[in-house]
């Protein structure tokens, strides 16, 4: 089951204000992005993200699975706790680097 669009706009509302959000549609699911940064990986309407050690201390209860296939595990957040969701999200950016640009060929 492919993740709604309907539901990535929820998640884009429950983000307002930790930064950039936008989301981008790939292979059918979708990553949610803050400050250009990947943070966030939806898949069927499971918004989770890595397992960083910046995490651990606010996460370490919660649950966690692969988001894909032969992927490694992730955190699985409620996107209904509002207020996990953004400091998550708050974390995770801190430490992500920016994406390195694609040269053209």
């Amino acid at each position: 089951m492919a993740t709604e669009a309907g539901f990535i706009a929820y998640l884009c509302d429950q983000l307002e204000g930790v930064g950039s959000i936008r989301a981008r549609k790939m292979f059918g699911e979708y990553m949610v992005y803050c400050n250009d940064k990947p943070v966030l990986i939806v898949c069927d309407d499971r918004p989770m993200v890595k397992m960083l050690p910046i995490l651990e201390p606010l996460l370490k209860d919660r649950p966690t699975a692969p988001p894909y296939e032969g992927a490694k595990d992730h955190y699985v957040l409620d996107p209904d706790d509002r207020e996990t969701l953004r400091e998550a999200v708050r974390l995770a950016e801190e430490v992500t680097l920016l994406p390195k640009k694609r040269r053209k060929a």
